[in-house]
């Protein structure tokens, strides 16, 4: 319980660095389990490199996207009636998906060295199965997300469902 007052005293007092630092954390503990429980590296074979870029990413791109893209969703639609949740989740799986997707997975294509041809090979293979596997998780964890828990606790929450979701793209985004 410390350690969770703590959190929410500085997400008070910083949350854009909070929710950064949080976003990171919890995109390179997707990659750890990404290596050691779904492909089996062990210790010896671990990338460490690709675990730091998956945190770099979580940092540079996935908390300030993900976190700006909430407060902006907040103000299309306003409340936190039941309908407001379902137009929320609509606006969030039917808009922001898909584009976020677009972009997280040549970002990392190019932050591991592939060409732009080889890239744009890349998201054309592996973007439909992609999407299609955030439609299995996210429309309810998001539709739950956003009629239970307030604006500054939503990047953590999804972020914690998403060490699931990491694994899962972090596999996916360096499958070659």
């Amino acid at each position: 319980m410390a350690l969770w007052r703590a959190y929410q005293r500085a997400l008070t007092v910083h949350p854009w660095k909070v929710q950064f630092l949080t976003a990171g954390s919890l995109m390179g503990l997707g990659d750890i389990i990404s290596q050691q429980l779904v492909e089996r590296r062990g210790l010896r074979e671990h990338q460490t490199g690709r675990t730091l870029t998956m945190v770099s990413v979580g940092c540079g791109f996935v908390g300030p996207v993900v976190g700006g893209w909430y407060r902006v969703l907040d103000r299309l639609v306003p409340g936190t009636t039941k309908v407001d949740a379902l137009k929320k989740m609509l606006l969030d799986q039917g808009g922001f998906a898909p584009c976020f997707l677009g972009c997280f997975l040549p970002l990392v294509g190019a932050l591991n060295g592939l060409s732009a041809q080889d890239n744009w090979a890349k998201l054309r293979r592996d973007y439909p199965d992609a999407l299609i596997t955030n439609y299995y998780l996210w429309p309810a964890v998001q539709l739950a997300n956003f009629y239970l828990v307030p604006l500054h606790y939503r990047l953590a929450v999804v972020q914690c469902v998403a060490v699931l979701w990491n694994s899962y793209l972090s596999w996916k985004a360096h499958r070659l």
